[in-house]
């Protein structure tokens, strides 16, 4: 059917891949359902309760196709999506219909179901995230010692080199890594726990046997993949889950956002440029233009994605007591975008590693526009050696400098500081001296040492403890 004359989001039309889709489509979140009801089947079972091999054998049989033209019928008539999930498996399993959902609440499937999910998705990141790393490791390792101007308050500063500069962009993605691990390590499902999360039910089920009870959710836990389900709850697991998940990616966007930034503003001084391919089309009015529009696409993409992060941060605030459902249709909205647009920006963060253009002759000509001031430190010392006055140096200094900056500002002139302490016989140099003094590698400290030191004890360890899941390379839709 065509999607023309109908709204589509562009985050699964333009931005996030189809794995990160397949994650948050129905299809994924029904079959977990039922996997979900086949566990806690297998449980009861298990602890005692009356529910035959026969009964399960038909639930596993029907585990994957799903009748949905039957739940659409059926939810129509009782408006709601679980039982009308229940009464289409009991069609399919008729020996095993009464014990579909035994015991349970709605959020056993749609809780739990979205902890499988966030998990599996964060997963999907994780690999992202460490590709993105690999790819930006070998840019730091290639330009390492490549000087470049540095900048503070986007001023000319001490140089820097291209491949350390990298390794900022680097660090705060690793950060992004440790935090993902963490908050997808603590992850628990919500288990069983009922109406009001007192396993009321469940105690009524087992005669009043508070050891099943307790067993219960290890049990389940362990036929899901989890390590265990949460201590307490009410009848849903605590939104503050949804709120450091999606804290998560808010940081992701906000390291993609800086790095982005830093290559437009790169791009504009024709020192680094993104990938822009043999027929993209710049501008509609300006054919010359080279726009950095996949970073400028990251900066937009990361900016809803950290204003989506407030959503369950607010949602988890206003939750009354055991449970509210005023969470639900912000959950269905905010949880899975916030992952299809980190699956976009991450894609694109990597392509655009994957193609960056460096241009070294226009770095140095911009970093020997801005060495001789950078230089002057390095000059006075060398002047007080040869049997100068550091102060009145440092005075002579301050001025020339002055000097040099209105003929480059005023005047439009080159940077003509050399020659202007070279005709000054305070400092006893000639033009050549200076000249020999101005190579960038001398001022760049110990930045490609950094580097070196930054990928061997930190990324390098890394990437071979998953070099499993290295050597992806991410396609964007346009």
């Amino acid at each position: 059917m065509s999607t023309q004359d109908r709204y589509v989001s562009p985050l699964s039309e333009r931005y996030a891949s189809r794995e990160m889709q397949a994650v948050f489509s129905p299809d994924r979140k029904f079959r977990t359902w039922r996997k979900l009801w086949i566990a806690l089947a297998e449980t009861e079972q298990e602890l005692g309760l009356p529910i035959t091999d026969e009964q399960l054998e038909e639930l596993r049989a029907h585990a994957d196709d799903i009748n949905y033209e039957d739940a659409r019928r059926r939810e129509k008539e009782v408006r709601h999506d679980v039982m009308s999930h229940v009464y289409a498996y009991g069609l399919q399993c008729p020996k095993a219909k009464g014990i579909i959902h035994l015991g349970a609440t709605s959020c056993y499937v749609g809780d739990n179901t979205d902890v499988i999910l966030m998990r599996d998705a964060l997963e999907i990141i994780r690999r992202k995230l460490l590709n993105v790393l690999a790819k930006l490791a070998d840019f730091a390792d290639e330009y390492k010692s490549l000087p470049t101007l540095a900048f503070t308050h986007y001023q000319p500063a001490q140089p820097t080199t291209v491949g350390k500069r990298a390794s900022l962009w680097m660090n705060e993605f690793l950060m992004d890594l440790e935090d993902l691990d963490y908050v997808k390590g603590s992850l628990r499902l919500l288990g069983s726990k009922g109406t009001t999360g007192s396993q009321a039910s469940f105690l009524e089920l087992f005669e009043g046997d508070h050891e099943k009870c307790e067993r219960l959710d290890p049990m389940i836990a362990e036929k899901m993949g989890f390590p265990g389900c949460v201590p307490v709850s009410g009848q849903t697991y605590s939104r503050k889950v949804d709120t450091r998940v999606l804290n998560v990616l808010a940081g992701i966007a906000a390291s993609a956002t800086k790095f982005s930034n830093d290559i437009r503003l790169l791009q504009h001084m024709k020192e680094i440029e993104e990938p822009f391919e043999k027929s993209q089309i710049g501008s509609s009015a300006m054919a010359y233009k080279r726009n950095p529009m996949r970073s400028e696409r990251i900066a937009s993409l990361s900016r809803y994605l950290i204003a989506d992060a407030l959503n369950p941060a607010i949602t988890s605030s206003v939750q009354w007591f055991e449970r509210t459902l005023d969470d639900s249709a912000n959950k269905r909205l905010s949880v899975p975008e916030g992952f299809l647009a980190a699956d976009g920006i991450l894609d694109l963060v990597a392509n655009v590693v994957d193609g960056l253009v460096v241009y070294p002759k226009v770095i140095r000509k911009h970093m020997m526009a801005e060495l001789p001031f950078m230089a002057t430190e390095n000059i006075m010392m060398d002047a007080v050696k040869a049997g100068g006055d550091r102060q009145e140096l440092h005075e002579k200094i301050r001025q020339l400098s002055m000097q040099a900056g209105r003929h480059v500002k005023e005047e439009g002139g080159d940077n003509n500081l050399l020659e202007l302490i070279a005709a000054d016989p305070t400092f006893h140099m000639t033009l050549e001296d200076l000249e020999r003094s101005m190579d960038p590698a001398k001022y760049v400290g110990r930045a490609p040492q950094q580097v070196e030191a930054y990928l061997r004890d930190h990324i390098r360890p890394l990437l071979n403890e998953n070099r499993d899941v290295l050597g992806w390379t991410s396609e964007i839709s346009v």
